[in-house]
């Protein structure tokens, strides 16, 4: 291979630009090729950003809770909260909302139904991520079947799984894991990464034909550092992703290696975070301690623009979303 063009890449604070305002968890973006976001939002639905700057909320029924919360823990784990997003191949928008504990499909005028909230006649649990392959099958994560997410951020609880949705209708296919975040397929969709939050992890499946997952394997460093949450690859092959709570941006290059391109965190409030973690006792208030100024609690990574090569940088307490340019391309997503 080539030399890898993020070896010398960081991201320069002052080269960040911001798109979109007055913003609610803004968890997930997706990109489409004429410049429009979609960002995920905590008012029931999501909010789309036109590629001149405007933006309009789109819900079913416009949600309050998120704002009428007093209390900073209920804000951020009850209620509707859109989280993980992907266009069906009819440019609906799936949604996995992780204070529901559903996966729903809105149109893009906002009409919205229950697609799925169980399995096996059982309540399917906290749903995370949600991603569609070239196959047009969905694939679900979800992180725990706790109904408080924050009562799982444990270094011993490892409940969470990931689901698949095809012609055989919704089944888990592999589970384990310490807090299933987001997913991505691979150029050829030959493994599935898969982050692990509480494992501080990311690792990878191979994808079997049947959409079976086997082999599976740590990628990169048995320890990042941090919480990663979300991720995306690049056409090298780098996976990109970020570190919730620390604030990090990283990269973990084909051959493992770990390079944090951009650090907007507190190091002292993330070291007493993952003290009272390891310790299994963490506090909200050590999580809330926590945050930068650019993406606080910076949650996802997507790359967009005409050639792929902007980012873009979700947040879950952030209300606009800041973005840079990248010195690679983006893998471009099913939908593109």
């Amino acid at each position: 291979m080539t030399d890898n063009p993020i070896d010398a890449f960081t991201v320069d604070p002052g080269q960040i630009e911001y798109v979109g305002k007055n913003l609610r968890r803004p968890e997930c973006i997706l990109a489409e090729r004429d410049g429009t976001l979609w960002s995920a939002d905590a008012r029931g639905g999501v909010v789309r950003i036109a590629a001149d700057g405007t933006q309009q909320l789109i819900t079913q029924t416009l949600e309050a809770g998120f704002d009428a919360q007093a209390d900073a823990v209920r804000r951020f784990t009850e209620g509707t909260l859109p989280n993980g997003m992907a266009f069906a191949d009819n440019g609906d928008i799936l949604i996995s909302n992780f204070g529901t504990d559903v996966l729903e499909i809105m149109s893009r005028t906002g009409e919205t139904r229950v697609l799925y909230d169980s399995i096996d006649g059982k309540p399917i649990g906290k749903t995370n991520f949600v991603l569609r392959d070239s196959k047009n099958r969905i694939w679900i994560t979800v992180s725990t079947l706790s109904t408080n997410w924050m009562e799982a951020l444990s270094p011993t609880l490892k409940d969470g799984y990931i689901a698949l949705v095809d012609e055989r209708g919704i089944r888990i296919v592999a589970d384990g894991f310490h807090f299933t975040n987001e997913i991505k397929l691979d150029a050829n969709e030959e493994w599935l990464y898969i982050v692990e939050t509480c494992g501080k992890i990311v690792s990878r499946m191979r994808v079997q034909p049947d959409g079976s997952l086997t082999g599976y394997e740590v990628f990169g460093p048995g320890d990042l550092g941090g919480w990663p949450d979300g991720i995306a690859l690049d056409a090298y092959g780098n996976v990109w992703g970020t570190l919730v709570m620390a604030d990090k941006i990283f990269a973990i290059t084909p051959n493992g290696d770990l390079r944090i391109l951009l650090d907007d965190g507190d190091d002292a409030a993330s070291q007493a975070l993952d003290d009272a973690f390891q310790a299994d006792a963490l506090t909200p208030d050590h999580l809330f301690a926590c945050g930068g100024t650019i993406a606080p609690w910076t949650a996802s990574v997507t790359f967009g623009g005409a050639d792929l090569r902007t980012v873009y940088v979700g947040s879950l307490r952030g209300t606009r979303i800041p973005y840079f340019r990248s010195p690679i391309a983006g893998l471009p997503m099913v939908h593109w």
